[in-house]
């Protein structure tokens, strides 16, 4: 539906599937509070901990590469359904934990809610939202995202201000690093009621053989007439070639993946190897190390979050405006200099036993790049990539390439949340110089391969050209 209306259905749908994100931002940063807290209350070690904050990408990235052949069996919302439940379940079980190894599990189980999650909410807010519109309303679920993020850093501030420290006692004799686990379980529950309320995206239920409902959908969605919802899905049906979506549909040939393919995954690990993830899993320990007060750690971590949702903010009036590859060249640039700026901050600093100290300003400098890199990163990469796995792939094989893409995501997330703690105690300048070159990459790749979707509708997405450098898909 090229031109169909924003109804309240469709800003409705879009905000229900987008609470999935907002559980995706809580769920995976929540644990940023706890961290230190987790030492000394468990007893674990640093390598333990590297696990039980990668436990949750772990699952992440079983659940995303397992989300699309769930979406195309079983539909849309009965993936957000699945997805909800875990949330609610394993938001209770992290809360209750009583050694490491069983947090670790409960969080990869989460994970995998989680990495369903973002599978689906571009999938389906793209399958549903209008052509000239999809980019605005896909942001929805980078804003959820963010906001998440935000919602869980100043719950954790605040639990951490209530009871006077992430292991003092708050509620039912529950320390307060716990409850930050268990406050997981509203919007959780929010979650599953919306995905009981929405409407199957209309592309699913053509996939299916169901032209009625499909048209019944587009009609409640779009409040177009007969005639032009009929026209949708005869459109819709023209894509799918009396094929159905599989996987095969992703390769050219045996073991080669299609560039299109090659490109969703590129871009989406390149998303999380910029290092993103550090700011937000790490950040209250970081600002801790380098010499803030624990509550003065936590609030400055609610203010970088803060940013990211007004720079998201941003970004939603700019995506179709300005087109996808402008604003990621843009911030892959803006990226790139914040984290060489942070890593030459870093290196000016003094290494003590007690952390790292900060020279001269070059401690007001770091943590100024550091609001400019997530600023960098939410007007662009982190929306954009968002918005590009749900409507850059063809319709056979959108829901199975962008689980792919996802995973891909959440393993390069694995990847740079396991190897962090590690590089920070090797080289702290060095670990933001890498990121650094991975954010230089980043331009290089969207330079060169990728192709403007902004504007177009999605049966206008073919794979052939994707190769093509800025050419339209």
């Amino acid at each position: 539906m090229g031109h169909g209306a924003l109804t309240p259905l469709v800003v409705a749908s879009t905000v229900g599937a987008a609470l999935g994100g907002f559980m995706f931002g809580f769920d995976t940063a929540v644990v940023n509070g706890a961290v230190d807290a987790l030492k000394a209350e468990l007893g674990v070690g640093s390598a333990l901990v590297g696990v039980i904050v990668a436990s949750a990408l772990l699952g992440a990235a079983v659940g995303a590469f397992s989300a699309g052949t769930i979406a195309d069996r079983f539909g849309r919302r009965r993936l957000m359904m699945v997805a909800g439940t875990l949330f609610v379940t394993t938001s209770v079980l992290c809360a209750v934990a009583h050694d490491g190894p069983t947090l670790a599990l409960w969080r990869f189980l989460g994970g995998v809610g989680v990495g369903m999650a973002s599978v689906v909410a571009p999938l389906y807010i793209a399958e549903i939202a209008p052509a000239r519109l999809r980019g605005r309303l896909a942001t929805a679920q980078q804003m959820s995202i963010v906001l998440g993020i935000f919602a869980a850093l100043v719950s954790n501030a605040f639990l951490v201000r209530a009871a006077g420290g992430a292991e003092a006692e708050l509620a039912l004799g529950l320390p307060a690093w716990r409850w930050m686990f268990l406050v997981a379980v509203v919007p959780s529950v929010a979650y599953v009621v919306a995905a009981v309320l929405l409407p199957e995206s209309p592309r699913y239920l053509v996939m299916r053989g169901d032209r009625d409902g499909a048209a019944r959908t587009l009609r409640r969605l779009h409040r177009v007439p007969e005639g032009d919802a009929l026209l949708a899905v005869a459109t819709i049906e023209g894509t799918l070639h009396e094929a159905r979506p599989a996987w095969s549909h992703l390769f050219s040939g045996p073991g080669r993946l299609k560039p299109i393919v090659w490109l969703g995954i590129a871009l989406a690990a390149l998303q999380a190897l910029v290092g993103i993830d550090v700011i937000f899993y790490y950040s209250t320990s970081l600002w801790a190390q380098v010499g803030f007060g624990e509550q003065q750690a936590f609030w400055l971590s609610a203010l970088t979050s803060l940013v990211n949702v007004a720079a998201t903010v941003v970004a939603i009036f700019l995506v179709d405006r300005v087109g996808r590859r402008r604003l990621l060249l843009v911030g892959s640039v803006g990226m790139t200099v914040a984290l060489a700026v942070m890593a030459t901050g870093f290196a000016q600093a003094r290494q003590t036993a007690d952390g790292v100290v900060f020279v001269d300003a070059w401690g007001v400098v770091t943590l100024v790049a550091a609001n400019v890199f997530v600023v960098a990163f939410a007007v662009s990469w982190g929306p954009v990539v968002w918005i590009l796995v749900g409507e850059m792939f063809p319709n056979l094989m959108r829901a199975r390439a962008a689980s792919l893409a996802a995973a891909a995501n959440w393993a390069a997330g694995i990847a740079v949340n396991l190897t962090f703690p590690s590089l920070r105690d090797l080289s702290l300048p060095g670990s933001y110089a890498l990121y650094a070159v991975f954010a230089a990459a980043s331009f290089v790749l969207v330079l060169r391969a990728l192709p403007e979707t902004a504007n177009r509708p999605l049966e206008e997405m073919r794979e052939e050209t994707a190769s093509g450098g800025h050419r339209s898909l």
